[in-house]
């Protein structure tokens, strides 16, 4: 009898296990949306400084690729070829 009145006392916490779950959910989803919210409006200078790297290097990158491009098409046509703007090197 005894394990008869356990089984009733256990089966309705186990049968509200999920809604106390899903209440837990209900009451901290405002807390999580204003802490992910607060979290994209705010880049930390880690993030910023990452960006900025990644600016330079994308930058030095096309950079790169005009000058050998130039180089190619002075190689090609030398006759056409001007200086390389900013560069006051070795003069052509």
């Amino acid at each position: 009898m005894r394990e008869f009145l356990v089984l009733i006392a256990v089966v309705p916490l186990l049968a509200t296990g999920g809604c106390v779950r899903t209440a837990w959910n209900v009451a901290t989803l405002p807390v999580k949306a204003v802490g992910k919210g607060a979290d994209v409006m705010t880049t930390s200078s880690k993030e910023r400084d990452e960006k900025y790297v990644r600016q330079q290097r994308k930058q030095a990158e096309r950079d790169e690729k005009e000058r050998r491009e130039r180089e190619k098409a002075c190689r090609k046509h030398p006759d056409q070829c001007q200086a390389e703007p900013g560069y006051a090197g070795a003069g052509r």
